[in-house]
């Protein structure tokens, strides 16, 4: 303990006091809302954002669902922050619908509405009498096309591969399992596609029970790499040389990379999806005319850039077009 001006503070308290960011009182202020935090996928756009509204003096709060599956628990923490007087509502839902209701009242008070990674359904948010701002996020479509690119590269022409879909339904699920698709037909064939909820455990027993119906196996590609860890598990246990790709670039899935476990994945890079959230706030708070769309980078992740992409991590190795930052200028 230690005396200072009088007041009596623990140390850790003091810290905190010394530490915390202080904004301008006319700072913008930004609630966001994101999928689990059991993900370290989000732990890393969490991060993207606070870091990014800490470098530009936007007031910040961020609230996230319990888990990847808590779309419930997601709707009323936002319905919470709703009620709050925020300049700005940047969401990143677990479902196309799981906010619909919960973003009627931020429309109706004619605040900016961000959205980040999952998309929100348009259909549906124009029903409920609301448009999204932005959208801020990785085509899918061509990510899963640049895993099936480099999988055509490491299997025989021809080759038996399987599919690790997430939740049944997830637009970015369907999405990169399409892409894949697209890119390996005709040239390889598409075996079997079972759902593992984006659980490593789930992907795990799939894949055992896979490779036990297909012993001629020649890969598979996981829709987030939660699951690719959980298949390539499965792999090693097998003894078997299955090829496994992955989607996301989280730490895990660089590192297996690098010790020649998984074969690769498609680094999205949900700090910069994150920080440009942030931007894109600032930027409609100013009156700034926000693109309608607005892509993330990605980056195919294999055993020739593991090494490198880890140490750029959580960011890309190089600079990247962000027309949000150009409206700040």
């Amino acid at each position: 303990m230690r005396i200072f001006n009088g007041l009596t503070l623990g140390a850790g308290l003091l810290a905190a006091i010394i530490s915390a960011p202080s904004y301008a009182e006319d700072a913008p202020k930004v609630a966001a809302i994101v999928k689990g935090l059991d993900n370290p996928f989000f732990q890393t756009m969490q991060k993207g954002i606070e870091e990014q509204g800490k470098a530009s003096g936007v007031n910040v709060s961020v609230q996230a669902a319990a888990n990847m599956g808590d779309a419930t628990g997601q709707a009323d923490r936002l319905t919470a922050m709703a009620m709050q007087d925020f300049d700005c509502y940047l969401v990143n839902p677990i479902s196309v619908s799981n906010l619909v209701q919960a973003l009627v009242p931020v429309a109706q008070k004619k605040k900016p509405i961000v959205n980040i990674d999952s998309t929100i359904d348009a259909e549906q948010a124009k029903a409920a009498g609301f448009a999204v701002s932005t959208y801020i996020g990785t085509d899918n479509v061509a990510a899963g096309a640049l895993a099936g690119e480099e999988m055509l590269k490491l299997v025989p022409k021809g080759g038996k591969v399987a599919l690790i879909a997430g939740i049944v339904g997830d637009v970015g699920s369907n999405a990169r399992i399409k892409g894949f698709k697209q890119a390996v037909e005709g040239k390889l064939e598409v075996v079997v596609m079972v759902s593992a909820d984006w659980d490593r455990e789930k992907a795990l027993t799939a894949a055992t029970d896979i490779l036990a119906a297909h012993p001629d196996l020649a890969g598979f590609f996981a829709a987030n790499d939660i699951m690719a860890l959980g298949v390539e598990r499965a792999v090693q246990t097998s003894g078997k040389d299955v090829k496994v790709i992955g989607l996301d670039g989280i730490v895990d899935a660089l590192k297996s990379i690098a010790a020649g476990e998984l074969s690769a994945t498609v680094a999205q890079y949900p700090y910069v999806v994150g920080a440009m959230g942030v931007e894109a706030c600032q930027a409609a708070v100013k009156g700034k005319q926000l693109p309608a769309n607005v892509p993330a980078p990605v980056l195919l992740i294999n055993k020739a850039n593991a090494e490198a992409s880890l140490k750029n991590f959580p960011r890309p190795g190089g600079d990247y077009p962000d027309p949000l930052r150009e409206l700040l200028k």
